[in-house]
């Protein structure tokens, strides 16, 4: 399974191009495409960034026109780099597009239609799940602490007992984010990872010259902690594009600091 980039009504965002997520509206944003005014040019969707609200009601309408999504059932959570997974229904869609999540958690599940599923990143990982066997979606924020965490692991965990999932059917994509190249940090960050995922943690760390620093790869921490609940390797896609290294097409939390948009990933069942 591959990640591609598409473009569809001016705008550009990545997205499974494999036929078994059919069933699913998903896909990871872009900077591009939006109307935002310098510094959160343009496809804003972080609704607590500075821009206007307007500007980002409108984004939202952009990029889920695009991706095949209702801007109108959005539902978000106040991320705050946890394990934690929110159930949710119809009645925890916002009324506005352009209004912040208020829950603190950083990941969602359903398997109710009408109901789509919102996340945010400025180089932390976006994770989108899917079961077309039982028909449940769950969308996971992982930054360090949530990859140590292992905040994709409960997300499955979450669509195997709440929803009676068989890890085997889920199929994960793991979106645009931070890559070890860019991604470099002191021990703290090797160091959570090794409390969540043990020896495993040790293929996705590289020590630097001088001993004090380190690569660390993201992405494929996440990757591992889905093999480890039982989805199968064939299963999981995943998007090489680090959003440090292009800032013309994302926005890098690493790089610029506060004054930028973020990006959202979505998946809605249809």
């Amino acid at each position: 399974m591959d990640i591609k980039i598409n473009r569809r009504h001016g705008v550009s965002f990545f997205a499974c191009d494999h036929p078994a997520w059919r069933g699913t509206a998903h896909g990871f944003s872009t900077r591009l495409g939006g109307v935002s005014p310098k510094p959160w040019d343009s496809l804003n969707l972080g609704a607590n960034r500075g821009d206007d609200a307007a500007n980002v009601r409108e984004n939202f309408r952009r990029f889920c026109a695009a991706v095949g999504a209702d801007a109108n059932v959005l539902v978000k959570n106040h991320q705050v780099h946890s394990s934690l997974i929110r159930p949710v229904t119809r009645q925890d869609t916002l009324d506005d597009p352009a209004a912040p999540g208020t829950f603190e958690a950083d990941g969602l599940v359903t398997d109710q239609t009408g109901v789509c599923l919102t996340i945010f990143s400025g180089d932390c990982i976006p994770i989108l799940l899917y079961d077309p066997q039982r028909r449940c979606i769950a969308a996971a924020h992982a930054g360090w602490r949530g990859t140590a965490a292992g905040v994709a692991a409960h997300a499955v965990d979450a669509m195997v007992q709440r929803y009676g999932c068989d890890p085997r059917n889920i199929l994960g994509s793991i979106g645009p984010g931070i890559g070890p190249c860019c991604f470099e940090t002191h021990e703290d960050v090797p160091q959570g990872l090794r409390e969540g995922l043990g020896e495993e943690a040790d293929a996705f760390i590289s020590p630097l010259p001088g001993g004090e620093k380190y690569q660390v790869d993201l992405k494929g921490a996440n990757r591992r902690w889905l093999e480890l609940r039982g989805l199968l390797p064939e299963h999981i896609a995943l998007c090489p594009a680090c959003t440090a290294c292009d800032l013309d097409t994302f926005w890098s939390h690493r790089i610029q600091g506060q004054a930028r948009g973020s990006m959202a990933a979505v998946i809605q069942l249809l």
